[in-house]
């Protein structure tokens, strides 16, 4: 009965829209709280309401009811916003006092203005197909945006592929060990769009990627067919294994490399795919390359990329090539697997008109309404702060988080761990924090969160150590449990935990191969019980932080989109489809739920190998899984953080030196090229590392601690050393940045465009950034670089804190690089704080601070003090210090402090060093200096 009454009620409504429209009146609409919902023709219904004065939430149904489940990732305040309501034959126009926004009676497409009335963004189409999994129906959906074709984006978390503007490019959001896939993009255009889905999506082109049989194929003798795919045995000689024609090259995952013929010996192998391809349309195809090993590929007889990866990790390489119907294309690929079993795949997308690659386009596999907020503001640090409005404010990380973290995969001692850090204290090389990693637990115990006390004989020892030479420790927790611990028949016993994998008896890598799976996070209960677990068992002891590793959740690495699904499912909130990306988003919430609710003193610190939307206000940083040990991975990190950072994100890092290394560099000897470049490889990634927002080292052997590494007396030793002592040195400038996380809603890590949107010559630089508002930060990914190319952006200039030298903005230089330094450049008018020497970020008070102020432009900077370790600063019991620089009068002024917290300085000494272009600096020297002393109040020089 109630099932009727709905159906009748849905057509009135629909009668009583046709009929309004057909006579030429003004819309109907439904008022709801800040704002309406408007019932279309199609039998779809819109809501439009406003969060905030530039901050407009959409919600789209496909049959008039509204989805009432709760968002995952919406946590604004619901507060009251005034606007103003206008109706007419084209729609109802809702006017707040930032935005304008109409709604099309006829189609329900919502597009938006500025207060001036200028046109910022529009939609443009719409799709609902019906989708039914386990027995839940929902829709697969999509939405597609016309905005400026001038405009760059960014965002969309963390991807491989060294891609910066997302302008007129496609990327398949899906969590993935190195790949964090959040539905938000930002514009230059000073708006952005945060898609609230968590299926698989889909952003730019909603088609997936196509094998190569969508072309003639050509073997290498010119026959049609296929490509001439040819086995080697061995890859330095030429014995073929076996010599046939393939149609399609398709081997990702666990199911499809059985299609490779059968004894094929991998791990010494080579193999040739070539021949040409000929396409039936003309246009542009976008090729997506799945590789694992040594991979080239040649396009008429042009290398696209020559990359590697570890054979259990794959990654993704994109190129584009410009093809005319008919014409044929020679193409290579030739493939080392490295490995017993590997991974490689080619696929292609066909084109498309280019007005519609330039949308701006979501397509999402499966949801119950399209929903998302559409947020302007004067600047992209407006837009991510309207960003945080709706998902949550970011913490202020514990100060000893920005201290330097030493990791290795693996400590596998206790001993072996403290003989480290005896090591850093006794050489005097600063360090905050070190890391116990996985398989502290005995062998066959995964899960228990017990300690194998052969190795481990007392853990609450060795962390009472670790405090007492003024050091944290933080621990790896996976969300995997062995189905033969006490832990996983809790959770089993309660339905939360995922059983596929126990069921089809799949063995992890660890000999001889044990079964296990991953609990549900998306369970309160769950959520609840595994914290009282790693509470009892872990935090009781003593550990500082959590490190959230396969936080994906990546229950079984190489196996298809497919069974990853079958392998997390069912959620307690619906099917994996559904809910395939915020698994580390609600792993995340139940540690500092828990946490919190235990200790309500000590900040939360959570290491998270992936993420989602909103994951920042649980206390979480995010690296960038297990990449190579390659320069282009080196390289690919600088956008893929920029990126992470844009979404929303501000803490971000990755394992310096990379985590996968070629066996090259595990056998690498004294006095061989490959140690060579081994070491500056490292020191190249630790100098970039150290102007990242978290800097850690982690990584497969060969060891990372410097000492490890090289000798005292060797340019790597030094380099580290010195950038290690930088970081410390400019500890003030670094947790103020931290601190204006929570306070401004800060992004530490920042693309040019975020501070030099108007020059377009920044838009697709995607290897220098902002650390910060003064430091540009321009690292070296190529072997054996003694320069490297640097765009300095049109501002009132800068200087190179390596020489002192002023350069003037808008020039692309070729910036010297020795060794031991990167180049980096302080802007005009931008002002650095530094601290006195320390070893660890409590060691002394921050006293005194030498003040750099860079001089050519207006400056100003507050510094940010807290109590380090509490949440007080929730409270408002911090400190700031707003230091300013008027640059046609040549005058700082340092102000009157405001607010206060337990141990602050009353009062202090401050030194002052102005830098211009007649009076250079470089930024390890802070020797000649103007001092004051400051109690507080307002002082000027």
């Amino acid at each position: 009965m109630k099932s009727i009454q709905k159906s009748i009620t849905k057509l009135m409504l629909l009668i009583l829209v046709v009929a309004t429209l057909s006579c030429g009146e003004a819309p109907s609409y439904t008022a709801v709280d800040n704002g309406i919902e408007v019932v279309l023709p199609s039998n779809q219904a819109v809501r439009v309401t406003f969060v905030a004065d530039d901050i407009v939430k959409v919600e789209v149904s496909a049959d008039v009811e509204f989805d009432t489940s709760e968002s995952l990732i919406d946590a604004s305040d619901n507060q009251k916003v005034e606007f103003k309501l206008t109706e007419s034959v084209q729609g109802i126009e809702l006017k707040s006092a930032a935005l304008t926004v109409l709604v099309d009676a006829t189609t329900g497409r919502v597009s938006y203005k500025d207060a001036a009335g200028n046109p910022i963004m529009s939609e443009d189409e719409r799709s609902f197909s019906p989708i039914t999994v386990e027995g839940k129906s929902g829709y697969t959906m999509s939405q597609s945006f016309d905005s400026p074709d001038d405009e760059a984006l960014y965002g969309l978390g963390q991807h491989q592929a060294d891609e910066i503007n997302y302008k007129g490019k496609n990327e398949e959001l899906f969590q993935y060990n190195t790949k964090v896939s959040i539905p938000f993009i930002v514009s230059t255009a000073n708006f952005g769009l945060l898609w609230d889905n968590y299926s698989l999506t889909r952003f730019g082109d909603e088609r997936p990627y196509s094998n190569i049989d969508q072309f003639k194929l050509y073997d290498k003798n010119g026959q049609e067919g296929g490509l001439t795919a040819t086995y080697y045995d061995d890859k330095n000689s030429d014995h073929v294994f076996v010599e046939q024609v393939e149609s399609t090259i398709d081997y990702e995952n666990l199911e499809t490399v059985e299609k490779f013929p059968e004894e094929f010996p991998f791990a010494n192998a080579k193999i040739v795919w070539e021949g040409q391809l000929e396409a039936d349309e003309s246009g542009t195809f976008r090729f997506l390359c799945y590789y694992a090993g040594y991979t080239k590929l040649w396009v008429n007889g042009e290398l696209q990329f020559d990359k590697w990866r570890t054979a259990w990790n794959p990654s993704v390489a994109k190129f584009n090539v410009d093809m005319t119907a008919g014409e044929k294309y020679d193409v290579k690929l030739e493939w080392i697997p490295d490995g017993g079993i590997s991974y490689i795949g080619l696929k292609a997308l066909s084109p498309r008109s280019e007005a519609k690659q330039k949308q701006i386009a979501f397509n999402s596999e499966m949801g119950q309404d399209i929903r998302y907020y559409f947020m302007a503001g004067n600047s992209i640090d407006d837009v991510i702060s309207n960003y945080r409005m709706v998902t949550g404010k970011a913490q202020v990380m514990p100060k000893w988080a920005m201290g330097f973290w030493q990791s290795r995969e693996r400590y596998k001692t206790q001993d072996e761990l403290l003989d480290v850090l005896d090591e850093f204290r006794e050489r005097h090389i600063p360090i905050d924090n070190i890391v116990v990693d996985w398989s502290y637990w005995p062998k066959d115990a995964w899960g228990s969160h017990d300690f194998d006390l052969d190795r481990f004989p007392d853990a609450a020892g060795m962390i009472d150590q670790i405090h007492e030479q003024n050091a944290r420790v933080m621990i790896s927790v996976w969300p995997k449990f062995y189905y033969t611990t006490d832990h996983y028949k809790a959770f089993d016993e309660k339905g939360w935990m995922y059983t596929q994998a126990v069921e089809d008896s799949v063995r992890d890598w660890i000999y001889p191969g044990y079964i296990g799976s991953f609990y549900d996070a998306y369970s309160q209960g769950a959520r609840d019980m595994f914290w009282d677990q790693i509470k009892t068992k872990l935090y009781d002891k003593g550990f500082d932080a959590w490190w959230m590793d396969a936080s994906e959740p990546d229950i079984l690495s190489n196996a298809s989109i497919d069974y990853r699904k079958a392998l997390s499912t069912p959620t307690a909130l619906g099917p994996s489809t559904e809910y395939f990306n915020a698994y580390a988003l609600m792993n995340a919430k139940g540690i500092y739920e828990g946490q919190r609710s235990e200790d309500k003193d000590t900040r939360v610190f959570i290491l998270t190998r992936s993420g989602f939307a909103g994951i920042q206000k649980y206390g979480a940083a995010t690296w960038s899984g297990d990449i190579g040990t390659r320069w282009e991975d080196m390289k690919a990190q600088v956008s893929a953080g920029i990126n992470f950072a844009m979404s929303g994100l501000p803490y971000w890092t990755q394992d310096i030196g990379g985590f996968c290394v070629e066996k090259r560099y595990e056998v690498a000897t004294e006095g061989s090229e490959d140690l060579k470049e081994w070491r500056e490889l490292n020191a190249r990634w630790y100098q970039f590392g150290a102007f990242v927002p978290l800097f850690r080292v982690h990584g497969q052997f060969p060891y990372r601690e410097v000492f490890n590494l090289a000798p005292e007396t060797h340019p790597l030793y030094k380099s580290q050393l010195y950038y290690n002592k930088l970081r410390y040195q400019l500890m003030p400038y670094i947790y103020s940045l931290a601190g204006w996380t929570y306070t401004k809603d800060y992004t530490i890590m920042r693309g040019l465009a975020m501070d030099f949107a108007a020059d377009k010559a920044v838009h697709n630089i995607g290897d220098q950034y902002l650390f910060g508002p003064s430091l540009m930060v321009c690292p070296v990914t190529e072997y054996e670089a003694r320069s490297r190319s640097v765009y300095l952006p049109k501002s009132a200039g800068w200087y190179d804190v390596n020489t002192g030298e002023y350069l003037a903005g808008g020039q692309t230089i070729e910036a010297d690089a020795p060794y031991e330094r990167m180049p980096m450049y302080a802007k005009a008018g931008s002002i650095l704080l530094n601290g006195p020497e320390i070893e660890y970020t409590d060691e002394k008070p921050a006293d005194p601070i030498t003040i750099m102020v860079f001089a050519g432009a207006e400056a100003s900077f507050d510094l940010y003090e807290d109590e380090g370790t509490n949440y007080d600063y929730e409270k408002g019991q911090y400190a700031t210090i707003p230091i300013s620089w008027d640059d046609s009068a040549q005058k700082l002024t340092i102000g009157d402090r405001s607010g206060s917290f337990d141990g602050m300085l009353e009062s202090r000494t401050f030194r002052v060093i102005i830098v211009d272009k007649d009076h250079p600096n470089t930024i390890d020297d802070l020797s000649n200096y103007q001092e004051v002393s400051y109690d507080g109040k307002q002082i000027a020089l």
